[in-house]
């Protein structure tokens, strides 16, 4: 089972999670970028989808919709480019959910517990994809002196 946890979940050489970014090889990057990417286009593609669902609080929102869809567009353009830009563009997403949260409110029925958590959940968010650009950053820097080598 080990075997199988370090091969997919928790390897160093592939989920640097724990590695400063100043640290980080080209590959480890290369990962994380990926990794971030994959997980934030499926779970966007899906708010996009369910924000035109009316069944929701705030049903038949277009304007969520297409923030979703856009941070699908970036979150490819930053697996496939691991352009800087794209990522600064990912890094507003979860910004703009606590913003939601703060003009639109909460379901009413979520308690002050299940809010608090939805709450520190935007934050931890917020801070990772401030992981996240400067991971683009030094991928970009990474590769510049690839080339030049």
């Amino acid at each position: 089972m080990d075997k199988y946890f370090r091969k997919y979940v928790w390897d160093d050489r592939r989920t640097p999670y724990r590695v400063a970014v100043k640290h980080l090889t080209l590959e480890q990057a290369v990962h994380e970028i990926l990794y971030y990417s994959v997980l934030s286009g499926v779970f966007f593609l899906l708010v996009s989808l369910a924000a035109l669902s009316q069944h929701l609080p705030h049903g038949d929102a277009l304007v969520v919709s297409f923030f979703a869809f856009t941070q699908v567009c970036a979150s490819v353009l930053l697996g496939m480019t691991r352009n800087p830009w794209a990522a600064t563009y990912c890094a507003s997403a979860p910004v703009a959910v606590l913003l939601y949260f703060g003009f639109f409110g909460f379901h009413q029925g979520l308690d002050l517990v299940d809010k608090s958590l939805l709450v520190i959940v935007g934050l931890l968010w917020t801070a990772y994809v401030l992981r996240l650009m400067s991971v683009a950053r030094r991928h970009a820097a990474l590769m510049r002196v690839a080339e030049r080598d």
